[in-house]
Formats: structure tokens, sequence, C-alpha cells
């Protein structure tokens, strides 16, 4: 059985780490590269850097910090943000990026799916999918950091971009984003039941139990968390102690 990961997420504005709650109120979090080294060094599978506002203000992700951080860990590293081609792309792996997520420019443009992977290898294509519950039950993909809805729903737009080439879903509840009430159970199982490919599940974690339930119950291949663990009130030395003791495969 493939060990499930414990992946800590920098959402990273103007150069610092930063977190909000259901993609709002955003607040300060700490030096970006202190956090990865920490995170490193305590004991988290991997890591991934996003760039929240890279897309909506039509720049691309800091490469320079990228290098930064990526001199400073040994654990993968995910960058995302901004990324609208090869070349960008391109520019983050060699900068010490081990994968990279699309999400917007990918959605507009799944050939930008296609392209990466055959010329990085899907293993280091992840698609990232923000996805918001609507009144009508439905998850709906959300573009530009969660500013912009489509009509698509989530589980449709992974199966096409899997068939694109992403190697890995990075799943995003916005309606569970920094509630800390849990993982949305309903689309993450579904997405981890029905793909051929991994699968992250962002958005809710607030306790041990959590996490233990979104692998349990959900068959998540990883869980992302960031303010749990950026204010220390979840330790990954821990959480992966309780995860162990709950039967769950897990690098300790």
């Amino acid at each position: 059985m493939l060990a499930k990961r414990i992946i800590p997420c920098l959402d990273i504005k103007d150069g610092r780490t930063v977190k909000g709650i259901n993609f709002e109120n955003i607040r300060d979090a700490g030096d970006a590269v202190e956090l990865a080294l920490y995170y490193s060094q305590q004991g988290a599978d991997e890591l991934v850097f996003l760039d929240i506002t890279a897309t909506v203000e039509k720049r691309k992700t800091f490469a320079e910090l990228v290098k930064r951080i990526a001199a400073n860990i040994n654990i993968p590293f995910t960058v995302g943000g901004g990324i609208s081609s090869v070349e960008n792309a391109y520019e983050l792996l060699q900068n010490g990026a081990d994968k990279v997520s699309v999400n917007t420019a990918a959605f507009r443009n799944p050939e930008l799916v296609s392209a990466m992977s055959k010329e990085f290898g899907s293993q280091c294509v992840v698609l990232a999918i923000d996805t918001k519950k609507e009144s009508d039950g439905k998850w709906y993909v959300y573009l530009s950091g969660g500013r912009t809805k489509t009509d698509t729903l989530a589980f449709d737009w992974a199966e096409k971009g899997i068939d694109a080439g992403a190697g890995e879903i990075l799943l995003t509840s916005m309606n569970n984003d920094g509630t800390k009430d849990g993982f949305a159970h309903d689309i993450t199982a579904l997405c981890c039941d029905k793909l051929s490919v991994p699968v992250i599940a962002s958005g809710g974690a607030g306790s041990m139990e959590h996490f233990a339930d979104v692998f349990l119950k959900d068959k998540a291949d990883a869980a992302l968390a960031a303010s749990v663990f950026h204010f220390a009130e979840i330790k990954i030395p821990e959480l992966k102690k309780y995860l162990n003791e709950k039967g769950i495969a897990i690098r300790i």
C-alpha cells in the first residue's frame, strides 16, 4: 500500500506566506523560506507553493523565491500560480520545483496540460481545481483564485484534465477552505473513487481526526493543509504518529 502524504501549503502573496478563510480575509503567516525549511525538518512528505495572486495580477510566479525555497528543503516541491506556458513551467522546474500546478490557464486551454505532460512527463503536472458547492448541490469549477464561477462541474473537468495528461489532482473545496470543519467528503470521495490518478484533498482541515477521515473514508492519496500547520495548531510529527496508530500507512 502506498503511504498517504501530508502536504503543507504555502499560499504566497507579495513574497509572504498568507492564509484566508473561504479564499478571503487573508492574513500573514510568515516567511516562506523559513516555513518551507521548518516543514522539511518536521517530516512533511511534500510542499505545495501557490502564488495566489499571480493569475489575477497577470504575472509569473516568483522564480527567485522558488529557487531559495528549493535550496533549503529535501522533499518534493510543487509550484503553482500564473503558469500559462511550457516556458513558465520549465523556468520553475529549472529553479528547483519538482512539479508544477496549473489551474486557470489549463481550464482555458487544456492543450497546455497536454504540452506540459509531453515535455516533462505527467508525474510533473498537477491539475489544481478550486471548486464550490452551489445551492443545486453540485460542485462547480472556479477560476482566478476563486473569483470566477464556471458552468463546468469539478469532476467532469478533472476527468478531462487527466485525459489531457495531468498526473495528479489537487482538489480544493472553497466551501471548506479555512473553516477547520473538515474536508468536503462528497466531492473528495467521488474523485478518489472514480479518477485514475492520485487525489490531494484540500480545504477544511482542523483536527487530526479530519485527516484520518479523509484517508480512511474518502480514500484520498494525500491531504493538504495550511493554517493548522502555519500556526502550530497541529504538528506534523504528532499527526503522523496519530495516523499511524489509526492503521493508516504513513511515513514516520
